[in-house]
């Protein structure tokens, strides 16, 4: 069954491209063990995989369950962490990424890779406005003051915080629009692509 470069792709369609999901699942667990082991290698607090996993995820399968991603890496690794009430703040941030992903998963060629800079920046910025309004939300009166003073001093707070991960999704999410980019290719492989699986 052939399909425009940029449909959607239905569970059968993925089922006979095996590849794309199996490349989406293991960059998952990758972003998974990351987060795990990232404050143990000593790398910058919020130098995360989960955006990447997530934009990779939106061009690989191109099906709803993508949306997913960024998620099923905060929820498993949350098993083995600890978190706080703010896990209201940044789940709801990771679902939120997770959806923008979707609507770029039909980008290709140059506009994949301005997209992924884009949503790379976008991601970053976002989950550190709404994530530090929640830091306030939830200690305005005892860590932060109620007004709109003690917003801004927890958004300077967290710029220690965002540099880290926006300069890491600059560099990481152009390499995500090259992992689906080289999934492509490979797919023209006649050892590789459909054409090698014809439909019985």
């Amino acid at each position: 069954m052939s399909h425009a470069p940029t449909s959607d792709l239905s569970p059968r369609d993925l089922a006979e491209r095996w590849w794309r999901p199996a490349v989406a699942v293991l960059l998952v667990v990758a972003a998974v063990v990351w987060r795990l082991v990232k404050d143990d290698l000593g790398a910058p607090p919020n130098l995360e995989l989960s955006t990447f996993a997530a934009f990779a995820a939106a061009g690989l399968l191109r099906h709803r369950l993508a949306m997913l991603a960024p998620l099923v890496v905060v929820a498993v690794s949350d098993v083995f962490l600890t978190n706080s009430a703010i896990l209201l703040f940044t789940w709801s941030a990771w679902a939120a990424i997770g959806v923008a992903a979707w609507w770029t998963r039909r980008s290709t060629g140059g506009r994949r890779f301005l997209a992924a800079v884009l949503f790379g920046a976008g991601s970053s910025i976002g989950f550190y406005l709404w994530t530090n309004f929640g830091v306030w939300l939830q200690g305005r009166g005892t860590f932060y003051p109620a007004g709109i003073d003690g917003l801004l001093a927890s958004y300077v707070a967290g710029l220690p915080f965002l540099r880290p991960m926006l300069l890491g999704n600059l560099v990481l999410l152009p390499v995500a629009a090259g992992v689906v980019a080289l999934v492509e290719r490979l797919e023209h492989l006649p050892a590789v692509g459909p054409a090698a699986h014809p439909a019985g």
